[in-house]
């Protein structure tokens, strides 16, 4: 079901000090920031050859971000993207094994412009998951 990785999502409290590590310090090719205010993030992504790193900063106060930061104020690594081939075929799967579907179980539009859903941390050893169709 799993594809490739997409991209390891990391939250930051500062995207334009992050972005400037990234770039500046790494010597990596990264995006204009992006804002996702159906998600809550402003997003940046830190392209390598073989993934992307996503660079995350809440948009408004109660951003999932905002959440986060709360609990780790220098931020750290939020999520893993997998990609998936057809997205309602792999909810269907993950439903039938008990893992669970975080909103409303509707994919919703990503920072790719794909769909996506996001899986509880406690159905995959602590970590939150998101999945996007290619």
């Amino acid at each position: 079901m799993l594809g490739r990785l997409n991209h390891v999502a990391i939250a930051v409290p500062d995207l334009a000090n992050a972005t400037a590590v990234y770039r500046d310090v790494l010597g990596a090719a990264v995006s204009q920031p992006q804002p996702l205010p159906e998600h809550g993030v402003t997003v940046v992504f830190v392209d390598l050859d073989n993934t992307r790193i996503e660079l995350l900063e809440p948009l408004g106060e109660d951003s999932p971000i905002a959440r986060f930061l709360e609990r780790c104020p220098v931020g750290g690594m939020h999520h893993i993207c997998y990609e998936v081939d057809d997205i309602a075929a792999a909810r269907e799967r993950l439903a039938a094994h008990g893992a669970r579907v975080l909103g409303d179980g509707e994919p919703k539009i990503g920072a790719h412009g794909k769909p996506v859903l996001f899986l509880h941390p406690k159905d995959f050893a602590g970590t939150l998951i998101e999945i996007e169709q290619v």
